[in-house]
């Protein structure tokens, strides 16, 4: 399941979206907020930025040193909220260890929330109402309907417990009528679990530690790989691409996979907002992207 084509469509119609915004004088802004200097996120804020720019988004990122205090983390965050020109906040996680990552989340307006993190944006996931999802896992709820992959009545395991990730995706294809396991570091028999899914979902991103291979693998399971990891300079997943997609029906690769499919929900998340506060109505879902 290659992320790059459906990454892109999505875009496209971002594109669109972004024009007819500014024909009518609303102007969608993200601003970015990175504590410290972190290289994987530096590049990941590189990422989104070059994207905002593909499809028009005005953007820039506010950058503070490591040893920045809650106090200043928090003013920022609420100049932002209250700055009429940026339309979505994006605070990149995680935060040095010093820091309260929850109340600096519960900081950021749930109408600028591009994370889908605040409690209220997560609340409403729950409630099937949410506007504002987490990007990852909308990326692999997209990704999975646009190959057709059945959802409703299928065993998936996520091996992943985070709020970022495992815990949001597990709602979402709850909310789409999959019996869902959620795995994590203290679950017992993981391999045993992992071989009845359906739909195999893994992000731990310590290949040196935990490799998914076909024997871990149903025969003719969908396998999604959002871990990341380097190995001799080499980006990698969790899964042995070549060896699983053998016995799989469909394999992520990492890269190219889910990455493609992040950055296209967080610029889809990003007019998300901007409708929500300007009371526009867009004109595409990204789960239903034919036509």
């Amino acid at each position: 399941m290659d992320g790059r084509p459906v990454g892109q469509k999505i875009k496209h119609r971002v594109k669109r979206e972004v024009d007819e915004l500014k024909r009518s004088g609303v102007e969608p802004f993200l601003a970015t907020v990175l504590v410290g200097d972190n290289p994987a996120s530096k590049t990941y804020l590189g990422n989104i930025h070059n994207a905002c720019k593909e499809v028009d988004i005005a953007s820039r990122n506010i950058e503070l040193s490591a040893n920045t205090s809650q106090a200043v983390l928090l003013s920022v965050i609420d100049d932002l909220n209250h700055d009429t020109e940026v339309t979505a906040i994006l605070l990149q996680l995680p935060l040095p260890k010093e820091m309260d990552e929850a109340s600096a989340v519960m900081e950021i307006s749930p109408q600028k929330d591009v994370d889908g993190l605040h409690p209220v944006n997560l609340g409403q996931l729950w409630q099937k109402s949410a506007r504002l999802v987490p990007c990852t896992p909308r990326g692999v709820m997209v990704l999975l309907k646009d190959y057709d992959v059945e959802i409703a009545g299928k065993r998936a395991v996520i091996v992943n417990r985070t709020k970022l990730v495992g815990r949001p995706l597990g709602q979402l294809l709850l909310n789409e009528d999959a019996t869902v396991t959620i795995c994590h570091s203290k679950t017992t028999n993981l391999e045993e679990i992992m071989r009845e899914a359906d739909i195999l979902v893994t992000a731990i991103g310590r290949r040196q530690e935990f490799t998914v291979g076909p024997e871990m693998v149903k025969h003719g399971a969908t396998v999604v790989d959002i871990g990341t990891s380097s190995v001799k300079g080499r980006l990698v997943g969790d899964v042995d691409f070549d060896s699983v997609l053998k016995v799989a029906s469909f394999v992520t690769p990492v890269p190219g996979g889910v990455g493609p499919m992040t950055t296209a929900l967080l610029l889809y998340n990003t007019l998300v907002a901007v409708s929500i506060q300007k009371g526009q109505k867009l004109g595409f879902d990204p789960e239903r992207l034919s036509g």
